[in-house]
């Protein structure tokens, strides 16, 4: 037995005892995807009856919580969202007042939120403690350790399911609260199978990255039909927020070697892994694998320290002067920011000159009933990345290169990637604007 094992148990409680540190008026921020704790998210709304304006700060939440789903929860919990899911969409849509959204660039959610208020409680997941009594934050670390070294309690869930991971994710179990033992599969996300759509973008894409190259890769339809063309390329490396299950099969398909990095040769650098059972087991004790905080991995001055960085990502809709929105339509938030504006911003600005910002949409939506490319971005539309920072938008029909590019340069090269059949009718819109 490890002479840390007295101290593990003392702090050893049920869910229901751990939770009950929370007070009135306290903000809480949770664990996010694969890290989520779900044993306890599942029973804060018990607390109802005992506690008024509670926070809950979450990224993509996994699950549809009883203390944000229930219209009676109102005045009691309210759901903080950096990133918007189905549940907390749904929520919205159906005015139940517990769920509201956090403005936020990824590498700053930690920092940003500690300035406006520290919070008073973090709950997390991580692995059952090893003989130096350190037990590891597994999945994901993107802001869960700033903002757990702020917290007045810090409480996770114990899950001997969980990879032990490497890198910033250690944490000595002096530093610890309470420990709630919670053995449950870890949340998976499978990789979804690309369409026809998906393939001709993923192959534009693939185009524009050379060998050698330092990628950023999310997870969807179209990042998954990237990573499938991708299989002729040599010597790619990864520097990115999100670890998926198209990086474990490059990697092992010799495609992914990670030995022409600049920064942090010989290494996948993430923040955090999302993905299938796999990956998990794939990741446990992968000394190849190095995950550390997203406020340095996301940091625009660090992306930039990589060679030939390509920073891949998806957007609901581009305006013709090149101002993305991928997060909200209209007013309505549909997801968050993410890191999209992090990493395309130190792809742009990478020291070597030579990286790129790829941003892919489909060119309609509503299943062909509009064009993505618009001439203006509907009102009340958050703007995700600013047109300055736009390089290349890809769709099924081709790419636009913006970057550098005068208002009418870029408005004829992304009328060009628009649907056929939207051609004539943004082109008569494009003149009306003056800007062809």
């Amino acid at each position: 037995m490890s002479r840390w094992d007295d101290e593990y148990k003392s702090r050893l409680r049920s869910i229901d005892e751990a939770i009950k540190c929370i007070e009135s008026g306290f903000d809480v921020v949770v664990g996010q995807c694969a890290s989520e704790p779900q044993g306890t998210m599942a029973r804060l709304h018990t607390l109802a009856p005992a506690v008024r304006d509670v926070r809950v700060f979450s990224v993509l939440t996994l699950k549809p919580y009883d203390f944000y789903m229930k219209p009676e929860m109102k005045g009691h919990f309210e759901l903080a969202s950096w990133f918007h899911a189905p549940g907390s969409r749904t929520a919205l849509k159906a005015g139940t007042g517990t769920v509201t959204f956090v403005p936020n660039m990824l590498h700053r959610a930690a920092s940003d939120r500690i300035h406006a208020r520290p919070p008073e409680v973090f709950i997390g997941t991580c692995t059952p403690p090893d003989k130096h009594g350190f037990v590891s934050l597994s999945l994901g670390i993107t802001y869960e350790k700033d903002i757990l070294e702020k917290a007045r309690f810090v409480i996770l869930e114990v899950n001997p399911r969980l990879p032990r991971t490497l890198g910033d994710t250690h944490l000595h179990v002096s530093q610890v609260t309470w420990f709630v033992e919670h053995d449950q599969e870890v949340p998976s996300l499978p990789s979804p199978e690309p369409s026809e759509t998906d393939l001709r973008i993923g192959a534009y894409i693939a185009d524009l990255i050379d060998d050698g190259s330092t990628i950023q890769l999310g997870i969807g339809g179209i990042p998954n039909a990237a990573a499938l063309a991708l299989k002729g390329k040599k010597d790619l490396g990864v520097h990115t927020e999100m670890f998926v299950d198209s990086m474990m099969e490059l990697y092992e398909l010799g495609v992914i070697t990670n030995r022409r990095k600049a920064l942090k040769k010989d290494k996948f650098v993430t923040t955090f892994a999302f993905g299938s059972r796999r990956l998990y087991d794939w990741l446990d004790d992968n000394v190849a694998v190095e995950f550390q905080r997203g406020s340095w991995v996301n940091n625009p001055a660090i992306v930039a320290q990589n060679s030939r960085m390509v920073s891949i990502n998806t957007c609901l809709s581009v305006d013709f002067t090149g101002q993305v929105a991928s997060e909200s339509i209209g007013t309505s938030q549909y997801s968050g920011t993410g890191g999209q504006s992090d990493t395309a911003q130190g792809a742009v600005a990478g020291f070597d000159g030579l990286g790129k910002s790829i941003i892919a949409c489909y060119a309609t939506a509503k299943n062909g009933a509009v064009s993505t490319i618009v001439p203006t971005l509907a009102e009340g539309s958050a703007v995700t990345l600013h047109r300055s920072f736009v390089d290349h938008v890809v769709t099924e029909h081709g790419v636009a290169k913006l970057r550098g590019r005068t208002v009418k340069e870029r408005t004829l090269a992304l009328i060009a990637v628009a649907a056929p059949e939207f051609r004539e009718e943004l082109k008569a819109k494009a003149r009306a604007l003056g800007y062809i």
